[in-house]
C-alpha cells in the first residue's frame, strides 16, 4: 500500500525517513531522551510541528482515573512512542494502542533505536472507539 493511501501517509513517511536519519547520525547505544530531544530538532528542522511529552488524560467509565506522558506527537495527529530495546514486542505495541485509545489521534509510530533500526505503524480509527462508549456492547458483534 502507498503512503499517499494510508491515513495521514504523508506525515508519517516524512516521520520515518527522519528517525532514520536520527539513528545513522547518532547509532545505537543512548538513553531514549538523547533520541527523543534529537528526534525533536530534526523532525522540526524537517518543518513539522512537534509537541514533547504531552500530558494524555486517562478515562474510566465518565470518571478521569489517571494520566499518562506521550513521548512526542507530530503535527497533532500521529503519536510517537519511543523505544532503545533489543527488539520490538507485542508490549510496546499494546503500549501505544492504549495511548491511541485514549486520544483522537489515530495513528502512531513506535521507533525502536535499539541495535537495529525498527518501526511499527498502528492505527485506532476513531469509529473504532466510539464502540467503547458502551462497555456492555460486543466489540466482535459491532465488527461483523
Amino acid at each position: 500500500m502507498q503512503t499517499a493511501q494510508l491515513k495521514h501517509g504523508d506525515v508519517t513517511e516524512k516521520i520515518v525517513g527522519v528517525f532514520y536519519d536520527v539513528y545513522n547520525e547518532l547509532g545505537y547505544g543512548f538513553l531514549e531522551s538523547v533520541y527523543e530531544e534529537s528526534l525533536v530538532i530534526a523532525l522540526q528542522e524537517a518543518g513539522l510541528e512537534v509537541n514533547r511529552q504531552v500530558s494524555v488524560p486517562v478515562w474510566f467509565r465518565g470518571q478521569k482515573v489517571g494520566d499518562f506522558r506521550a513521548d512526542v506527537t507530530v503535527e497533532n495527529c500521529v503519536l510517537l512512542e519511543l523505544k532503545c530495546a533489543k527488539g520490538l514486542d507485542a508490549a510496546h505495541e499494546a503500549q501505544i494502542l492504549h495511548y491511541l485509545k485514549s486520544t483522537d489521534i489515530e495513528v502512531g509510530l513506535l521507533l525502536n533505536f535499539g541495535v537495529r533500526p525498527q518501526f511499527r505503524r498502528l492505527l485506532f480509527d476513531n469509529e473504532r472507539k466510539k464502540i467503547r462508549e458502551n462497555p456492555c456492547k460486543s466489540v466482535a458483534r459491532l465488527s461483523a
